[in-house]
């Protein structure tokens, strides 16, 4: 009698491990699971904040992030090997084909505007350029601070943080420039990397993803500004007064007044409603856009508080 119900008790433990998503491995959610997330490395402060403040509120939740650039994180997505990454761009026909044949629908949700910070050495006092004049650096037309009226008599070094930055894609694609043959361009490892190669160098130009130097909570943001000034950028090709020039801040970003800024997606290849869509939702829908707000980025959809007043 012990061994038949024995028997039987072990048959519904197995009938119940085999019925159980059909052998596979529990479904994450948005409260409980863990995923890998693939982004840009400009965007490394922004997603850095942003998952750690959700892990903080469901404890059983753990993200993996992988910081490449940007199309490399897109590949990563299309492959499986991430289930969200941040970028500037929704996915090309062709990668959202890749997700078609497998009859993955995808998404791409905007939930910020950031912009390409142009920095240079304290001790250049050339402050200032206007869009045309930033063209024309990168047509080769201008190669020295000089012909930019700036103090110093060196050639111009343009500063990325890799050859497939989306920082330098960005600028190339904003000029419409093919190729970068001819320019003196030097690309180091990180965004950090290109704010401590301008301290040290007052001949260079950097571009840098503004939140690793807009979060002023951040004692690393007041670290990585030192020593560094911020050049205000200028659509128009005759300003008459510094008020035309505009830098890559949050309320220039959100007015739409800083000439280099993009947005911010999140792509997802989530084919439940699980941990990836957890994140995006709290990021549209709920408190994390106060968390864009707080890095210096101008959220998409803005987090509004109710305040009751009494008597």
């Amino acid at each position: 009698m012990k061994r038949s119900i024995l028997y039987c008790a072990l048959l519904v433990i197995v009938a119940l491990v085999a019925n159980c998503n059909n052998g596979k491995a529990p479904l994450d959610n948005p409260s409980r699971g863990s995923i890998t997330i693939a982004a840009d490395e400009s965007f490394k402060p922004l997603v850095s904040q942003i998952t750690s403040a959700y892990e903080g509120i469901y404890p059983n939740v753990k993200f993996t992030l992988v910081f490449r650039p940007e199309q490399e994180a897109i590949n990563m997505m299309l492959r499986d090997s991430a289930r969200l990454a941040f970028t500037t761009r929704k996915l090309t026909k062709n990668e959202q084909r890749a997700l078609d044949q497998r009859k993955i629908i995808g998404g791409a949700v905007k939930i910020a505007t950031d912009g390409v910070a142009l920095i240079v050495n304290k001790a250049n006092t050339d402050s200032l350029i206007t869009m045309d004049q930033l063209r024309a650096v990168f047509t080769g037309k201008i190669k020295t601070w000089s012909q930019l009226k700036g103090n110093q008599n060196e050639p111009i070094t343009l500063v990325f943080d890799n050859n497939n930055s989306s920082n330098l894609d960005f600028v190339l694609s904003t000029f419409g420039i093919k190729s970068v043959d001819g320019l003196r361009i030097f690309t180091t490892r990180s965004n950090r990397e290109v704010i401590e190669y301008v301290r040290k160098n007052p001949s260079a130009l950097g571009f840098i993803g503004v939140n690793w130097i807009s979060d002023g909570d951040e004692p690393l943001t007041t670290e990585l500004s030192a020593d560094l000034r911020v050049m205000g950028v200028s659509s128009k090709p005759n300003p008459t007064g510094r008020a035309d020039y505009y830098q890559p801040f949050q309320e220039d970003l959100g007015m739409q007044r800083y000439p280099l800024r993009r947005p911010v997606y999140i792509l997802s290849r989530e084919a439940h409603p699980g941990l990836g869509g957890g994140l995006v939702n709290y990021l549209i829908r709920d408190a994390g856009s106060l968390i864009i707000y707080k890095v210096g980025l101008w959220p998409s959809v803005r987090y509004n508080r109710e305040i009751n007043l009494q008597k």
